[in-house]
């Protein structure tokens, strides 16, 4: 009897949770609710449901993917998720309806006299490892490049890791997570020695506050913004938007602030000085657990190639610090930034109250910035100085871009300066890298080669040869494309493109790999939470379309290293995932054994018996804690976390008379990306079926021009033709325009400047200067 009464009691208590989401979602377009997401299912259909990660975005929504006679033919939220409890944004819900698209890669292609041809797999791959090996032959290991993704599977990323620099011994790998989160990394690694959030995402539920920076939560994380909705409709939570454009989160939020591009540097500091002079420093937390350090400042932008830096650590104490953030008063701060002096005090007394819990959410906006890593600092500093953080509803999280992002480039390391553990440059992890992967440990290098921009910067000079691109668009997605497309195109460079849909990037490939989506193989994610996700093979794939792991293996033995992929083509991401694990036993980064991750929608590292890591760095909630206080941030050496000294410096390029608009780029609900899969989705392509440029209505009417109107905007790079937009989805400021990077048509990054962090290497891709004028 009383298990009945408790399990209705859970049910109800279920049902009133999932009515809030809904109400909370019906707030703002790109929500789809789990009862519209069963009318779409007919009645009488059979369908057998199988779990699986939606494609899109770093948010990690658990679907149920129904299929009928081999086929894929609906989609759902899978409300056993933590993550989405049911819910999907409209990309999620529509995700299939793009695989049988018509003109889909379902066959090799290789480029013979200027034309594709037509060719069966096994010849194509014969082609790609003759090619790499003749190249390695001829011009040294550093010649041959690899491109991969944060689409990729984990096992897609270790096997490119473990080839790349296991195999034939050269650090040119790198990935298109270099563009969205490589700002994050280094901010996580400067201030706590550790990659990734300390929190998870059922901080939304104990949060008074919800603070986002820079971030378009509402079109970018809508599963993730219904949840705070939910949170502001049931228990009052507030949401702050602080951004340099209103969006649809602006006028989700209670509060919008903006500011001046680059000037988030100033106000965080800003923010830092008040907490001081107010006396809301949390100074037992402080002196327990933290150092204060300063780096070199005044350090360029990157835009030169073969650019170098390497920063200078130097410990300062307190009073030091205090002193430096008399520069960035308020009355001070507020003159250039262009945001009050009531506001920034408003945004300083939400982190010091103590009585108050608040979550820092951000993602491109802070991290595709010259000074990405500074600004991370810079809001660890704000949670650490008032000792919230590693708590339920109190902490700084970065959220991610794609699917896997996080699991399979920062955990498995598929960035030139990374391993699976560790970095190349240490000793001890190449060390463990070299005794799992059963090679000779001189055969790793000790030096990173190429991050992402000055790859393709090395593919445009000559100096690489051979270059193979994964699951992923760059010359729509870089910076500066304007630059690389002609690179790409020249014949000193042999181009391999392994995709499912054609794209711009395949256009310049040399052959052209048929790749398969990701229901069609199994595989693993890992998501912004620190979660872990499997799926199984649910359909199979067209034509001759593979496992972009597996044909990297054949690869691979086709050049002589066999041994070191003894895997089988039943079971191999079974067996790679197994080997993976080796690289992370232990407390402080354990992932759950495969029968666990097939059982479960996800599960979060650390795992450690038989239980996940919600809160890290807290000896309440933290195993792996070990110095017999409250908090330890073991990725440090000493179990301190760092306060940075990080000054406001200018972006590198500014509006002046001849370019007097700032160009500011991102995306919208209902595209991902550069739109290679979500613009063959009819129903995501109707809704929004071109890109445009976003004005403040001041600036067009000074300029003369109406919504709709053909509009050029050109910069010292590039021009690009779009249609004008005003007083649609979103408002700039005046001085500032807006475009999303979605289409292929509209190649907005040939305008982008390729500045990027000096410590991160990602790209700002949110600030340049640019002029506008009618066509």
């Amino acid at each position: 009897m009383y298990k009945s009464i408790t399990n209705r009691r859970s049910f109800i208590k279920k049902m009133a949770m999932l009515s809030a989401m809904t109400a909370a979602a019906s707030m703002f377009p790109g929500i789809v609710f789990a009862s519209e997401q069963e009318k779409a299912i007919p009645e009488d259909a059979n369908l057998d449901w199988k779990k699986g990660p939606c494609r899109f975005c770093g948010v990690g929504c658990g679907i149920l993917v129904g299929t009928e006679n081999g086929k894929a033919v609906a989609v759902k939220g899978d409300p056993n998720s933590s993550v989405n409890k049911g819910l999907l944004c409209v990309k999620g819900y529509h995700q299939i309806m793009c695989i049988q698209s018509k003109d889909r890669l379902q066959h090799a292609l290789v480029k013979k006299n200027g034309r594709y041809v037509k060719t069966p797999l096994s010849e194509a791959l014969d082609i790609v490892a003759d090619k790499m090996k003749g190249t390695i032959d001829t011009h040294g290991k550093d010649a041959v490049a690899m491109y991969t993704s944060g689409q990729s599977t984990i096992p897609e990323g270790y096997v490119a890791s473990k080839f790349m620099k296991g195999a034939i011994g050269t650090n040119n790998l790198d990935c298109n997570a270099r563009l969205c989160m490589a700002s994050a990394v280094t901010g996580f690694l400067t201030t706590f020695g550790a990659d990734e959030p300390m929190g998870c995402y059922e901080d939304i539920d104990h949060a008074d506050y919800f603070v986002t920076w820079g971030n378009n939560m509402a079109e970018m994380h809508p599963v993730l913004f219904s949840r705070m909705l939910e949170q502001k409709a049931t228990r009052g939570a507030k949401i702050i938007d602080f951004a340099t454009r209103t969006t649809r989160s602006s006028t989700a939020s209670d509060k919008s602030i903006l500011f001046e591009p680059q000037t988030d540097l100033a106000v965080a500091n800003a923010i830092c000085y008040e907490i001081i002079k107010n006396n809301w420093v949390n100074t037992s937390f402080v002196e327990k657990h933290c150092n204060f350090s300063k780096g070199l400042t005044n350090m360029g932008y990157g835009l030169e190639d073969n650019y170098t830096f390497k920063d200078k650590p130097e410990q300062i104490d307190f009073e030091t610090y205090k002193e430096f953030l008399k520069d960035y008063s308020p009355e001070k701060v507020s003159k250039y930034s262009k945001v009050s002096v009531k506001d920034i005090k408003y945004l300083a007394a939400i982190y010091g109250d103590p009585n108050k819990k608040v979550v820092s959410y951000w993602c491109m906006g802070m991290n595709q910035h010259t000074r990405g890593t500074w600004i991370n600092n810079l809001v660890y500093n704000i949670h650490l100085l008032t000792g919230k953080i590693s708590q339920p509803g109190n902490g700084p999280f970065s959220l991610t871009g794609q699917p896997s992002a996080c699991g399979t480039a920062r955990e498995v390391g598929t960035f030139t300066h990374k391993l699976p553990h560790g970095v190349v440059t240490n000793k001890k992890d190449r060390e463990m890298a070299a005794k799992i992967w059963k090679v000779p440990y001189e055969r790793i290098p000790s030096k990173p080669t190429y991050h992402a921009t000055e790859m393709f910067r090395a593919v445009d000079r000559g100096d690489i040869k051979f270059i193979w691109i994964q699951a992923t668009n760059p010359l729509v997605s870089l910076p500066k494309t304007s630059r690389y497309r002609p690179g790409m195109q020249k014949d000193s460079c042999f181009v391999v493109v392994s995709d499912v849909f054609p794209t711009p990037t395949s256009d310049v490939a040399d052959v052209i790999l048929p790749a398969a989506w990701h229901i069609e193989k199994s595989g693993l994610y890992g998501n912004s939470e620190r979660r872990t996700q499997h799926w199984n093979k649910m359909v199979e794939a067209p034509g001759e379309a593979t496992e972009d792991a597996w044909m990297f293996i054949e690869v691979a033995r086709r050049m002589g290293y066999g041994d070191l992929f003894p895997y089988s083509r039943e079971n191999h991401v079974e067996e790679i995932f197994n080997e993976y694990r080796r690289f992370h036993e232990g407390p402080k980064h354990g992932m759950a054994p495969l029968e666990v991750l097939k059982k479960e929608s996800g599960v979060i590292w650390p795992y450690v018996n038989g239980k996940s890591t919600q809160w890290r760095f807290n000896t309440k909630y933290d195993p792996a804690c070990s110095n017999g206080e409250d908090f330890h941030f073991y990725g440090k050496p000493d179990g301190r976390a760092v306060i940075w000294q990080r000054p406001f410096e200018e972006a590198p390029e500014k509006p002046d008379q001849e370019y007097p608009f700032w160009l500011n780029t991102g995306r919208v609900v209902e595209h991902w990306h550069t739109g290679s899969m979500t613009r063959r989705i009819p129903v995501l392509h109707q809704a929004m079926p071109h890109a445009y440029v976003e004005f403040h209505p001041e600036d067009a009417k000074s300029l003369g021009i109406r919504n709709g109107e053909k509009v050029k905007v050109t910069s010292k790079r590039g021009s690009c033709t779009l249609p004008a937009s005003i007083n649609e989805r979103g408002l700039p400021t005046k001085g500032q325009v807006f475009v999303p990077f979605f289409d292929e048509n509209m190649l907005i990054n040939d305008v982008t400047l390729d500045a990027f962090c000096p410590i991160s290497k990602e790209p700002d891709y949110k600030k340049c200067a640019v002029k506008v004028e009618k066509v």
